[in-house]
């Protein structure tokens, strides 16, 4: 029998008025019984490692792997937390920790859980990379470390394999819900109920020993009815904290008579709290499982709901003391995943899909908002924007509601540091929708802004790899071919810095067809220009000389002066690679004559003083003395020290050769005191070509 509307309605209302001191149920760290369990964990250990497909010894040493087995709720993910605190004395390099699974049941790619890894370890990893060397870089970054490896909620082996590390040093704990056949030398450790006493400990830490002594018998038939299940034990503990007056013995009653149904004690204990809560509180409940990776704060649940951030944050924190969330750090909430088909049941039930696309859609827009005042804090820096900037993002900081704006800098990096993994689930599950594709370009749009302004585009390359993949993926749904080829054009670049050249030519090519699609100038000749880029990486010096010539006819088409400029020293370097020395010189005379043009003297110093270099190759030393003077003094009216003082440098290499040392040695004190203590001065003063 389900507790009257009167009750149900106080029941948060007393929930918040417990002491400060007395902790909240979902927030109790304290592991109780399962020492039989954690004593064959640690004898594992020590076992011989075998191959269980042939009974033998295992050929290559690797990394001993414990697997906890048990249904969802079951407290494998808590007993697997318990052992590494146990055993973590015996790990210095500490403990690593991915999951496999999200709270909704969709797999974790294993390229993301590798990336997760490396990035505990504080290794670079490459964007775009593949599974195999992701595999190859974690092994290679744990062979010479003592670590803990612990995956939760795997769903098959093949996930596993490409994490284990090759030596034996290691220890992998993996959380499942049953063996994982084909991974050598494993026997699971499978979880079933607590023990009685086990139990009513686990109820004492949530309802205190008062109401467990006056009448130990029903503490140990409400265990019995929630199966030992701690998730039950979890959910039906914080409804009788939230309800102090409520007798042991009339929860475990009220247990007893629920119809079982096909969700067994976890299921009677949530229906036990959900139905205890207001109906605002019920919907809100329902909505949780939209948001992504299971990661849920204030924010979302106030845009899901369509309530007030303050009061979602206090119905969150409500919902933890009843066990349906746990808290995560910096205000994060968790959703337990053994809930989740529980709550998607409820959703589908009850909620139309017209409002349960709004509540997305209303998620995915306050994402979109706090991600502006993320980069626009960035943009304003600790201090304020310098200079004339400061006007222009103290209009964007005016743009940004109060609730949405962030205290400083640090607060707004902080935020987008905690909640990337659910910004990422954010973006990927908007476009895997198909039905808000609005929404998710501007989504993916915010948070490569976002991510390029707090960490730079080097920095945050791995993340912006997927989500430039995400913008395709919409962009090739709905033919948006000026956004197709922008993400070519950006998935390119980024294979094209980590040496992935063959790979960002062919998507180069595809990004020149779809400007062409578009008919977007800026595109095709964007794309021809890094077409001929990466041959030139190639070395194929005709190709690359071919497209830059093919970009540099539509940049003198449209009159595009700076973009003339730049592409004639683009193939003047192709030239000089090539040998062609009479070309490379006319290409590179054409760059210093459209840099004049633009009143660019930088550009035009640079310029003059690859042609002096060029004419040195020639063997013509007194032109080359002659332009390179005329580059110096350009080099001191754009006041570059650094381009003054190679020019310098090669000046005295050319006086050199003419046998002039005495006038050498001049230009190379010269340069010396130009440079000063810079550090790169070694490679400028070395710098004869």
């Amino acid at each position: 029998m389900c507790p009257p509307r009167s009750t149900r309605v106080v029941a948060l209302r007393e929930l918040r008025s417990q002491p400060e001191g007395r902790e909240r149920s979902g927030s109790v760290t304290d592991f109780v019984g399962r020492r039989r369990e954690l004593k064959e964990l640690r004898e594992d250990i020590a076992r011989t490692g075998l191959d269980t497909l042939s009974g033998r010894k295992a050929k290559s040493p690797r990394a001993r792997v414990l697997l906890v087995a048990g249904r969802p709720g079951s407290g494998r993910t808590a007993l697997a937390e318990a052992f590494v605190r146990e055993v973590g004395e015996d790990y210095p390099d500490g403990v690593l920790r991915t999951r496999l699974t999200s709270p909704g049941g969709q797999p974790v790619t294993t390229e993301r859980a590798i990336r997760n890894l490396l990035e505990g370890l504080g290794e670079p990893t490459p964007p775009g990379a593949a599974e195999d060397e992701l595999s190859s870089a974690l092994r290679a970054a744990l062979a010479h470390r003592k670590a803990i490896l612990l995956v939760d909620d795997a769903a098959d082996p093949y996930q596993v394999d490409a994490l284990l590390p090759d030596t034996p040093e290691c220890l992998v704990v993996i959380t499942a819900e049953g063996p994982l056949t084909g991974i050598p030398d494993v026997r699971p450790c499978t979880l079933g109920g607590l023990d009685t006493p086990s139990g009513v400990q686990m109820l004492a830490q949530r309802i205190g020993d008062t109401r467990i002594t006056v009448d130990p018998c029903a503490a140990e038939a409400l265990v019995e009815e929630c199966g030992g299940q701690p998730a039950a034990l979890a959910l039906v503990g914080g409804w009788l904290a939230a309800h102090p007056k409520a007798a042991v013995s009339d929860v475990a009653k009220q247990l007893h008579e629920m119809s079982p149904g096909t969700d067994g004690p976890l299921g009677r204990g949530f229906r036990l709290v959900y139905e205890s809560l207001p109906q605002p509180a019920q919907r809100t409940l329902r909505l949780l499982p939209l948001a992504p990776a299971g990661i849920v704060d204030s924010h979302t649940a106030s845009a899901l709901a369509g309530c007030s951030v303050a009061a979602a944050q206090s119905t969150l924190e409500d919902f933890a003391g009843l066990g349906l969330l746990r808290h995560g750090s910096d205000g994060l909430f968790l959703l337990p995943g053994c809930l989740v088909p529980l709550l998607q049941a409820l959703l589908e039930s009850k909620e139309r899909a017209a409002e349960v696309q709004l509540a997305r859609a209303r998620m995915l827009e306050r994402t979109v908002r706090l991600l502006h005042s993320c980069r626009v804090m960035a943009e304003a820096g600790d201090e304020g924007a310098p200079g004339p900037a400061r006007a222009d993002v103290r209009e964007k900081l005016d743009g940004v509601p109060r609730a949405l704006r962030f205290p400083d800098r640090r607060a707004a990096a902080k935020w987008l540091d905690t909640r990337l993994p659910a910004l990422s689930a954010a973006a990927t599950l908007a476009v895997a929708d198909g039905g808000l594709d609005t929404l998710a370009r501007r989504l993916v749009a915010a948070l490569v802004r976002a991510l390029a302004e707090h960490r730079g585009t080097a920095a945050a390359a791995p993340e912006l790899y997927g989500l430039h993949r995400l913008v395709l993926d919409v962009a090739e749904r709905r033919s948006l071919h000026r956004e197709q080829a922008a993400a070519l054009l950006n998935l390119a670049d980024l294979d094209a810095e980590t040496g992935r050249t063959q790979e960002a030519l062919e998507r180069y090519r595809a990004a020149l067809d779809a400007g062409r699609a578009a008919n977007d100038p800026y595109a095709t000749g964007r794309a021809m220009e890094s077409v001929g880029g990466a041959y030139q990486e190639l070395a194929d010096w005709h190709r690359a000389a071919d497209w830059f010539g093919r970009a540099l006819s539509q940049a003198l088409a449209r009159g595009e002066r700076a973009d003339e400029a730049r592409l004639y020293g683009r193939l003047g370097n192709v030239h000089t690679y090539a040998g062609r020395y009479g070309d490379a010189l006319r290409s590179w005379r054409a760059a210093a004559a459209g840099y004049r043009k633009l009143a660019d003297v930088p550009g035009q110093a640079k310029a003059l003083s690859e042609m002096a270099r060029i004419q040195e190759y020639a063997g013509r030393p007194e032109e080359s003395l002659h332009t390179c003077r005329e580059a110096v003094e350009l080099a001191r009216r754009a006041a570059d020290l650094r381009l003054q003082a190679a020019l310098q440098v090669r000046l005295a290499d050319t006086l050199d050769r003419l046998g002039d040392p005495a006038a050498a040695r001049l230009h190379r004190s010269a340069a010396d005191r130009l440079l000063g203590d810079d550090p790169a001065a070694c490679e400028i003063r070395s710098g004869s070509d």
